[in-house]
């Protein structure tokens, strides 16, 4: 093996490793593992029932296991004893080809053999608030317009600098923090980098922005819309494909419109035509829909999507183009399970340069104004179910992920529809117990 768990435990002084997946929801599952125990983990994996966990399986299914990818490891900074490693699924000595990891692995794969390499950075926003979640943790952060409020920032120091920290010891090259749009609301960034590189951390930020808001009191949450007259919790992804090097962006065209080249336009259109069919990974709740089609907040404006446009650089569209060689995907929300995002969006740009997709003229409007004189864009689906009927019967989803994975996580999410509406809301007895 390239590289010795076993060796790098001593070298390090790590004692434990998390062996760690993430299921079909985004759920991050993991084994506690001994440092003295990790060369047989590293061969053979940790031992998992699937059916216990959202994966499409029954307590008939074989053994679950988890192998660590050594590449993954990171030691927590918060807990230097304890190494994190992101893992592959495998069933009866084969991958599980529908794990989350394993699918963009996949399309990863295909890329390659196409010579690209998709580079993504995200920006994940999320909430400070009380352990008990029912309100924001700094009861002085009240402001109208809250988004950079330097004093409401530099209350929550402590815990904002502890992850940045966290970030820079980890070599993840972060370069802003802010307070966001909403009371409470927060966002970090990072550099970016290869999409699977990129899907890795995303997970480990928000294990590491959880623990370390623990530490201090509070609880982190990426819920989309936790607070309905706020701002939503967004995902959004700034995404280039580059060549099979990594060296050249190929999305970038100094003599092409908003510098963009004839591949990215392709790739634009393909995340344009698939958008609402993705929406069910991209907003995979059912609070994912209190935020994309969101009435104004407190702030003035929602800062998400409801139609599926393009334009420069213009934060009411669903896509924008901030600058030359990449562009933003606004339509994620804190729940989208990480590798599913990256997975989504590289499937979509293949299939836009695969059938040259055009993304149309972009649109220069204030949507949030002006939105409604547009006639011909597509709308977003107003409720994950609707979602899951777009993704179900996308042909295109289906050729990219496949039937299996799409059968099983339409069948599961839907399962999870069924949940929520056998649920009676104070709503309901508030508006019809005298009708």
């Amino acid at each position: 093996m390239a590289t010795d768990l076993a060796k790098i435990a001593k070298e390090r002084k790590i004692k434990y490793f998390l062996i760690s997946y993430v299921d079909l929801f985004g759920v991050l599952r993991a084994k506690l593992s001994p440092a003295a125990a990790i060369a047989d983990m590293q061969q053979n994996g940790a031992g998992f029932a699937g059916f216990a966990t959202w994966l499409d399986m029954t307590p008939a299914h074989p053994d679950l296991f988890a192998k660590p990818d050594p590449e993954s490891l990171i030691q927590l900074p918060w807990k230097p004893e304890v190494g994190w490693l992101a893992s592959d699924l495998w069933m009866d000595g084969r991958p599980v080809a529908d794990s989350p990891r394993a699918l963009l692995k996949r399309k990863i794969a295909e890329a390659g053999k196409r010579g690209l390499r998709m580079k993504s950075g995200v920006e994940c926003e999320f909430f400070l608030i009380t352990p008990d979640g029912k309100s924001i943790a700094d009861g002085a952060d009240t402001q109208d317009k809250p988004c950079y409020d330097q004093q409401a920032l530099m209350r929550r120091y402590d815990v904002i600098t502890e992850i940045c920290d966290s970030m820079l010891a980890l070599g993840w090259k972060p370069y802003q923090n802010d307070h966001e749009d909403a009371n409470g609301q927060f966002e970090m960034n990072w550099e970016y980098d290869d999409a699977l590189l990129t899907a890795d951390r995303h997970v480990f930020f928000k294990y590491m922005a959880r623990s370390i808001a623990e530490k201090h009191g509070m609880r982190a949450t990426f819920m989309p819309k936790p607070f309905s007259n706020l701002t939503g919790n967004g995902c959004h992804a700034h995404v280039s494909f580059w060549d099979k090097t990594g060296k050249t962006n190929l999305f970038g065209d100094a003599k092409g419109e908003l510098g963009l080249s004839k591949t990215a336009y392709k790739a634009l259109g393909g995340i344009l035509h698939n958008a609402d069919a993705l929406c069910s990974f991209f907003n995979p709740t059912v609070n994912s829909y209190k935020r994309i089609n969101a009435p104004r907040t407190t702030s003035g404006a929602t800062w998400s999507p409801s139609s599926i446009t393009w334009t420069g650089n213009n934060r009411t569209h669903m896509i924008r183009v901030p600058d030359a060689g990449r562009f933003e995907i606004r339509l994620a929300d804190g729940a989208t399970n990480p590798y599913l995002l990256q997975a989504g969006i590289l499937s979509a740009g293949l299939d836009g340069i695969a059938n040259d997709r055009d993304p149309g003229k972009r649109l220069d409007i204030n949507m949030y104004t002006e939105g409604h004189t547009v006639k011909n864009a597509k709308k977003l689906p107003l409720n994950l179910l609707d979602a899951l009927r777009l993704t179900d019967k996308s042909k295109s989803v289906r050729e990219q992920f496949g039937d299996s994975f799409v059968d099983s996580y339409v069948k599961m999410k839907t399962e999870e529809w069924n949940s929520f509406t056998k649920h009676l809301t104070e709503w309901e007895r508030q508006n019809t117990l005298d009708c």
